[in-house]
């Protein structure tokens, strides 16, 4: 649907040379020719952006602007002045007019100021849109989200929650991993019981093996007469959350493996081994069949805890979610720290929507806490935004199609293939989803690229 534009202009030959060229381009306009008629028509109709000379009889454009800003604040509104004469285009300013033209002007230049325009109130709609929507959620999911991705997503905890099946969490860094996992444990028949997490993250063998099988009585030096249970068993008739688990010790895979399919655990130091009752979800940020592949990981152990894989999407891939998020941050930190902070200004939303989020939501979460302590305004502004979200490192553009077309089509699939395996920070298997190809496939691909050319892809900036 095209754009609606009010235009008030009464030189009728100029009304309508504007409502024809902006026809030309893409707009729907229509002309009143006094301040009265445009006000008017405002009540009747709806309009995305009015277009005002400043100087006519009766209501002049200033007047107009004063009154369009207060009746309809969503609408932008451009005044057109006389070259040279700034001490008109201040005054329209502060009347409330979003920009103002001077002539003579290009048609060209009016059409490029009105889509400025017009995507700046599609900009402060939603995010009116999105605080309304957060402050009204009455849905108690972790998961934030209206994107296509994340409803997909949602959809798919909301299917699997229901079952005992084990799930396997995949994203990058900061997507999520544990959100996903409570939120399918407070969907599931085991939300009574405990939700218990563990990393394999950074934890030597003898410790993780504690961690996981527990203490028979005896085995701890420091407590001799008592035994200590393991994460298996203190998540009875809940949900364990074991994170990052292709950095689980190759030496206590087969270990893992048994008390998954057996739901029996042997404590360190003790001789029987004890039942248990647990729903495991594992998470990772790495390709766990390439780690199969290499023999870095168990293939039976993968098949035990992936039996549904849930992937979370990369913030920068969920469009105006980041605007939603946003929101719910904001709300959040101003209430733990009592500020009457309601909101984003269209200069906060426009910097946020443009950055690519490396961190994803966590960082944005940070991002939003800090600029919520800052901020002196009851909406955050693009001033209270760090300098790497005001002011971002431009992203490696997709080769242009032109190029494409000069070099022979192996080398354009070469290009793509890297591109989009970089785009998933070299996650194979998602990349070969997103390519719509076999594993195996892929993978004789990216050998034939040798590993030097591929390794210099993902660590190129």
């Amino acid at each position: 649907m095209s754009h609606q534009i009010l235009i008030v202009e009464d030189d009728v030959a100029m009304a309508q040379l504007l409502v024809e060229g902006l026809a030309r381009r893409g707009y729907s306009a229509r002309a009143v020719h006094d301040g009265a008629q445009a006000l008017a028509t405002l009540t009747e109709a709806d309009f995305d952006a009015v277009v005002t000379d400043i100087n006519m009889k009766g209501i002049g454009g200033l007047e107009l602007c004063e009154r369009v800003v207060e009746a309809h604040p969503g609408v932008p509104v451009l005044v057109i002045t006389a070259f040279g004469n700034m001490d008109s285009a201040i005054r329209a300013i502060r009347a409330g007019a979003y920009d103002f033209l001077t002539k003579p002007f290009e048609m060209e230049t009016i059409s490029l100021a009105l889509g400025r325009a017009v995507a700046h109130r599609e900009l402060r709609e939603e995010v009116r849109r999105l605080r309304d929507e957060v402050v009204n959620r009455k849905s108690t999911s972790r998961l934030v989200g209206e994107s296509a991705p994340m409803r997909e997503l949602i959809a798919l905890v909301n299917r699997v929650a229901v079952t005992e099946s084990p799930v396997l969490v995949t994203g990058e860094r900061g997507t999520g991993r544990e959100l996903v996992a409570r939120a399918l444990h407070d969907a599931s028949r085991r939300r009574a019981g405990p939700f218990v997490t563990l990393s394999c993250a950074g934890v030597p063998a003898t410790v993780l093996e504690g961690e996981l099988f527990g203490y028979a009585k005896g085995a701890v030096a420091s407590d001799p007469r008592s035994a200590r249970p393991g994460a298996l068993q203190r998540a009875q008739g809940g949900t364990l959350f074991l994170d990052d688990i292709a950095e689980l010790p190759v030496e206590l895979q087969t270990r893992v493996l048994h008390a998954l399919v057996s739901k029996r655990v042997k404590p360190v130091g003790g001789a029987q081994e004890l039942p248990f009752d647990a729903r495991v979800v594992s998470a990772t940020t790495r390709d766990l069949e390439a780690l199969v592949e290499e023999d870095r990981f168990h293939p039976e152990l993968h098949f035990a805890i992936n039996v549904v894989n849930v992937h979370i999407p990369p913030l920068r891939m969920r469009g105006n979610d980041v605007l939603l998020l946003s929101q719910h941050f904001v709300r959040e930190f101003a209430d733990k720290s009592d500020k009457q902070v309601t909101g984003l200004a269209e200069s906060a939303a426009e910097k946020l929507v443009s950055y690519a989020w490396p961190g994803n939501v966590a960082e944005l979460r940070n991002v939003i806490e800090r600029a919520v302590a800052l901020t002196q305004y009851e909406q955050l502004t693009g001033a209270d935004l760090p300098e790497k979200v005001r002011q971002p490192s431009p992203s490696t553009s997709a080769a242009d199609a032109d190029e494409a077309l000069l070099v022979p089509l192996d080398v354009v699939e070469k290009q793509h293939i890297l591109r989009v395996l970089r785009a998933v920070k070299g996650h194979r298997t998602q990349c070969a989803k997103l390519l719509g190809l076999d594993r195996k496939t892929l993978y004789r691909k990216l050998e034939s690229y040798g590993e030097a050319e591929v390794d210099a892809t993902l660590r190129a900036p």
